[in-house]
């Protein structure tokens, strides 16, 4: 059976749909910072969140990205040759040194690095490729302005002094001498990216970047920061509904950017990183190229969420927490039992806590009216409800968050409520992702 393009177009934003979530908690304290959605975190939990006060300068994850295979064909399977990559990201915590983090983990070859630069935006230009030039730091590793990363391998730049507030945005300039081959990339980024000829990496404008893509960020998996406001980082672990799918581009309404926002102006210090590793369509038990609807899949789905682990929560600078929300795209493309997803969250969890990590689930939310062929049916929302059950009542988590409280309509429990709807009837919008940010309180992710 052959999926239709329009099957496929859905699979790649709704099978996103499993990052964010709303709390569930036995405690005291998460009353008074959560909204009529949550609960409270354990007296651990608590502890654990502030015991960092006062504590010396160290180094966190403030950015990241999944990173997934390319495709067989295309922009990722082409790769770069002779050309320059501009990307834009906006760390969550800041800092006065910056390193950035490369990975080609799913390339066929080792790819070489000519020069790289990193800087804050110009905020004096509408254009989001122009950066200012008296920030701007050349990248080097090991002490040298070129390197190499090894085939399936990662590449740590070396620290460079460039103090940054909490939220700023970045311009990472990067130039690909020799042909890179198939890029490891992330696929949905909702934020522009710009590529062009030669070697631009010193250009404060970005007019010679001559080609804007909204897709994707590659080779690039995130940016540490040196800081003493914030001891760890709290990573996310999702699908389209953290990759941002039905937020506004470019403008950084996932709802992990908008918990980002809430640590941010919250005054209690310290803080934490957020580290969003959600990739659109990804699944707890099959991987992107495994079949969706009785056809072939894609490779910028992702690894199954379990195999994912080690390069995207285990590897992060500092992970002190991970918020799972994963599992609808399960019920819709593999029609996935309820038991089949509870035994991937409790392996989730178990590898969590074996790595000292606090473990934090998410509610899977409601879908109802999302027509792709396979897509909702009265079994999946059983199915649904029954993982959701399970959740509220499990011992096993430090916490779990009821996304599905916060977004669901009162009256029709199965659907997403209408101003929290995108349009698609799976991915919340700009509101929906707001709201289920606010429902977290921030003591379990501090």
């Amino acid at each position: 059976m052959r999926i239709p393009s329009t099957v496929r177009t859905a699979a790649l934003a709704a099978a996103v749909s499993l990052a964010g979530s709303a709390l569930v908690f036995t405690g005291s304290e998460a009353g008074s910072s959560s909204s009529s959605g949550t609960q409270s975190a354990s007296a651990g939990v608590q502890s654990a969140s502030t015991s960092g006060q006062g504590g010396k300068a160290t180094w966190v994850g403030s950015w990241s990205t999944g990173v997934t295979k390319p495709e067989s064909a295309g922009f990722s399977a082409t790769g770069l040759t002779n050309q320059s990559a501009r990307y834009v990201v906006r760390p969550s915590v800041g800092g006065d040194k910056v390193r950035i983090r490369f990975s080609n983990i799913y390339g066929d070859r080792p790819v070489q690095i000519g020069a790289a630069t990193v800087a804050t935006a110009d905020t004096a230009t509408p254009a989001m490729s122009d950066l200012d030039p008296a920030s701007k730091r050349t990248l080097t590793f090991g002490g040298k302005t070129t390197a190499t990363m090894t085939r399936g391998g990662e590449l740590l730049s070396d620290p460079v002094d460039l103090r940054i507030p909490d939220l700023a945005t970045l311009v990472i300039s990067v130039y690909y001498p020799t042909a890179t081959g198939p890029v490891s990339w992330h696929a949905q980024s909702f934020q522009e990216n710009y590529f062009g000829p030669g070697n631009l990496t010193d250009e404060a404008t970005g007019t010679a970047y001559t080609t804007t893509r909204a897709c994707c960020w590659t080779f690039l998996s995130g940016v540490d920061v040196r800081t003493d406001d914030a001891d760890g980082s709290v990573v996310v672990l999702g699908d389209s509904i953290a990759d941002g799918v039905g937020s506004t581009a470019n403008a950084n309404n996932r709802w992990p950017d908008q918990l980002a926002e809430r640590l941010a102006a919250d005054e209690r210090r310290r803080t934490a990183g957020v580290l969003n590793v959600g990739i659109a369509g990804n699944r707890l038990n099959n991987d992107g190229s495994d079949p969706i609807l009785g056809a072939p899949g894609f490779q910028q789905i992702g690894l199954n969420a379990l195999a994912r682990l080690n390069e995207d929560v285990f590897a992060q600078t500092k992970p002190k927490a991970v918020i799972t929300h994963l599992g609808v795209n399960d019920l819709w493309m593999d029609n996935a039992s309820a038991d089949q997803i509870i035994a991937a969250l409790q392996q989730i969890n178990a590898q969590l806590k074996e790595h000292g990590i606090r473990s934090l689930a998410a509610t899977i939310t409601p879908y109802e009216g999302f027509t792709t062929p396979g897509g909702w049916t009265a079994e999946k929302e059983a199915n649904r409800q029954a993982v959701n059950a399970w959740l509220r009542t499990s011992p096993g988590f430090d916490g779990v968050i009821d996304f599905d409280k916060v977004v669901r309509d009162p009256a029709a429990p199965s659907k997403l409520r209408a101003e929290y709807d995108s349009g698609d009837h799976i991915h919340p919008n700009d509101a929906g992702y707001q709201a289920m940010a606010n429902a977290i309180p921030l003591q379990l992710v501090r």
